[in-house]
């Protein structure tokens, strides 16, 4: 027993002078720690940096129905980029007959009117009407066949307004329908500037209407 007793301690002794034993157990690549690196104590804080996305280049804008009226040989009405200098001074009584989508106006200088809304106009454009039925002055006139050869009407565009609401009323009876609208048609106010290009066209004065009657009577 004696014998058996010390080889044991000889070998515990020799075991523990090559083996270290420790209660903490190594850290392995899977521990609480990979998983939840912040702890409770520990404030999160997080910083953005904002990326900027590659901008789109630029489309060329679509053509408006002011360019597709200035492609026209000689549209109703066309926008002027420098129009002629008014003159000092015109004929007495100057006036003249214009067609603005289907409907003619009497327009005189310096006057304004109102007519139905001129798609691509803005404020402050300036205009030039070319369907001009007729030229009047105190003493002369200048009637078109249909229109004045080379009479242009100058213009500026004042205002983009509505006129006054019109109610629409739709009713149909014994079926319980009834329908009430409003609508506000839009329209355009135009400052007249001068009428020019109408002096070479053939002139009608009161004496060749007084020759005419006598020749008729």
């Amino acid at each position: 027993m004696a014998s058996a007793a010390a080889s044991l301690s000889t070998i515990c002794t020799s075991f523990t002078t090559h083996c270290a034993i420790s209660n903490h157990s190594p850290k392995t690549p899977f521990s609480q720690s990979t998983f939840f690196p912040f702890s409770r104590t520990h404030s999160l804080s997080l910083s953005f940096q904002p990326t900027l996305s590659p901008r789109l280049p630029l489309l060329p804008p679509k053509s408006s129905d002011t360019a597709q009226a200035l492609s026209d040989p000689q549209p109703a009405t066309q926008l002027v980029q420098s129009p002629p200098l008014q003159p000092p001074s015109w004929e007495p009584g100057l006036f003249a007959v214009v067609m603005v989508g289907g409907r003619q106006y009497i327009v005189h200088p310096g006057r304004w009117i109102t007519v139905q809304r001129l798609k691509g106009a803005k404020v402050n454009d300036k205009i030039a009407l070319h369907r001009v039925l007729l030229v009047g002055t105190d003493t002369s006139c200048y009637i078109g066949r249909p229109v004045v050869t080379n009479a242009v009407v100058y213009a500026t565009v004042e205002e983009q307004g509505l006129d006054d609401k019109v109610i629409v009323f739709k009713y149909k009876k014994k079926k319980k329908y009834r329908r009430t609208i409003g609508h506000r048609q839009p329209n355009t106010r135009i400052r007249i500037n001068s009428i020019m290009g109408y002096e070479n066209y053939p002139k009608v004065t009161m004496d060749d209407i007084k020759d005419k009657e006598d020749k008729d009577s």
